[in-house]
């Protein structure tokens, strides 16, 4: 059996795919559930740390995989993300992603790397080449150094990011593995009124575990939409949304509103239909705004999590069923790797320069103080779709 080598390498950002079939509020639905989910599943084994991951992306490399997928293989990629690629309830991933106008950019990207040993489907070299917006890549696969590289090239090369992370294609050595599906997404932006680096202080962040950290907290004072809700189950948050230059693209602080309150908790009772009720009623108000500057890379292996949604023939050589890629012979998954990386900071894109500490006014305006354990949630403003979730448990 030849295993299909998949790893999905997320530097930042995401797409969204449209609806024909589907209507434009059913699939942004599903596709907002799927990432809920898949977090939900990494988030708890993961315990309280800080992470980030990027659903979207996952997502879109599934949707990759279900070109190619046949029977219950299809089926179960069809029915963890809530929707088929085939039926025209989704069109082109790249060119339906956000624009990021406005001085924003969120670029998706897909590639095939190909070995030289196998012959793919016409039908499919040429749906995944069109579908992902580029041309089919080849590796050498019996080289695992140099498989890598060539992986670490093509990311650097679509994210214009030169710290790209390392990537473990330690299985690669074998000349059985001979298909990586990579798919990295990309953002960067600044927010649409930025934090002054002078009104940055070391302010306290009282972690899960009830320590006391003094983290560099960011500080303005802004119009910004926020609101006061409650989960099914009555715990009590505090929502508050940054937009980024352009405002097509947003960043959610889902904040409890106690500090005994649970963020796992909370974010096991996060569903796509909260999540839209909570963004939609959000009213526009001056705030001051305390936001610690951090910075999150994150790496997952995915197949617990895929195995949790459903997905468990691709990782098995004998239930796979690939055949729409390569009648060659039985391709399986062997990896399924995600890696993140969001940083949050003064000009929306990266920490730089020394602190200074300001002391404030006391003022009458409302405060937001995300001074322990929060939820965020980057995402498109006008389709919903999830570019980033994460928490943050401990800044430094």
């Amino acid at each position: 059996m030849l295993p299909l080598l998949f790893t999905a390498s997320i530097l930042s950002a995401c797409c969204l795919t449209e609806s024909s079939c589907l209507s434009h509020d059913d699939l942004r639905e599903l596709k907002t559930q799927f990432a809920i989910s898949l977090y939900q599943h990494v988030a708890r084994a993961e315990n309280r740390s800080s992470l980030v991951l990027s659903p979207a992306s996952v997502a879109a490399s599934l949707e990759l995989l279900q070109l190619g997928a046949q029977g219950n293989t299809f089926a179960e990629l069809r029915d963890a993300l809530g929707y088929s690629i085939h039926d025209g309830s989704t069109q082109d991933l790249v060119s339906a992603g956000p624009s990021g106008g406005g001085g924003g950019k969120a670029r998706p990207a897909c590639a095939l790397f190909v070995g030289a040993a196998v012959e793919l489907s016409p039908l499919f070299a040429a749906r995944a080449a069109r579908w992902a917006r580029g041309s089919l890549q080849q590796a050498d696969f019996s080289d695992a150094g140099a498989a890598a590289a060539r992986v670490r090239q093509w990311i650097r090369a679509n994210t214009g990011d030169g710290n790209v992370p390392s990537m473990s294609l330690e299985t690669a050595a074998s000349p059985l593995n001979q298909i990586a599906v990579v798919s990295t997404m990309y953002f960067k932006s600044t927010w649409q009124k930025k934090f002054s680096f002078m009104d940055t202080q070391m302010l306290p962040f009282t972690t899960a575990e009830g320590s006391t950290l003094k983290v560099p907290t960011m500080h303005h004072t802004a119009e910004v939409n926020y609101g006061q809700f409650q989960t099914a189950s009555l715990e009590a948050l505090s929502v508050l949304e940054l937009p980024y230059v352009g405002e097509e693209i947003s960043l959610l602080v889902l904040l409890p509103s106690h500090g005994g309150t649970s963020l796992a908790r909370l974010e096991s009772h996060l569903s796509a239909s909260a999540l839209a009720l909570w963004a939609g009623s959000l009213k526009r108000m001056r705030m001051d705004v305390f936001l610690p500057r951090f910075s999150i890379q994150s790496n997952f292996d995915l197949k617990m999590a895929f195995s949790a949604l459903g997905i468990t023939d691709i990782f098995d050589p004998i239930k796979a069923d690939f055949r729409g890629i390569s009648e060659q012979g039985s391709l399986y998954v062997s990896e399924a790797v995600h890696k993140a990386k969001i940083e949050v900071a003064e000009d929306g894109t990266k920490a730089s320069g020394a602190t200074a500490v300001v002391l404030l006014k006391r003022s009458r305006t409302p405060v937001f103080k995300a001074d322990r354990p929060f939820t965020f949630v980057l995402r498109q403003a006008n389709t919903g779709s999830v570019l980033f979730i994460g928490r943050v448990t401990n800044p430094s």
